[in-house]
């Protein structure tokens, strides 16, 4: 069973850095697109960054400028850099991933457990 591992969550003032990693543990034989989304206490999932597997990366307008996301094809890890944090920036963040866990199973969603992100004004 795949499960996504997810660390580098914790609290930092306002204006700090912090940065996440998420990788599969265990062997896998593909991962395609990568991506990291945040959930609010009361609020809905939202996309934070994608990267796909050639590199080619997306932001939400709200932390474009901001958030890095970037992966290690030969680790199977994705992170994000994330600085100038703002108190708005405060939720769990997920890490996803679509993965192939063997040469000849299908195509799946994998989400990693969250990892709480607290800025303090």
């Amino acid at each position: 069973q795949v499960q996504l591992v997810e660390s580098g969550g914790g609290l930092v003032q306002t204006g700090g850095s912090l940065r996440l990693s998420c990788a599969p543990s265990g062997s896998i034989f593909s991962i395609k697109a990568m991506g990291w989304y945040r959930q609010a206490p009361g609020k809905q999932r939202e996309l934070v960054a994608t990267i796909t597997s050639g590199g080619t990366s997306t932001y939400a307008d709200s932390v474009q400028g901001r958030f890095t996301i970037s992966r290690d094809n030969v680790k199977n890890t994705v992170y994000l850099q994330m600085k100038s944090l703002k108190p708005e920036d405060t939720s769990v963040y997920y890490c996803n991933a679509h993965i192939r866990a063997y040469f000849y199973s299908a195509e799946y969603v994998y989400w990693g457990q969250g990892t709480q992100v607290t800025v303090s004004s």
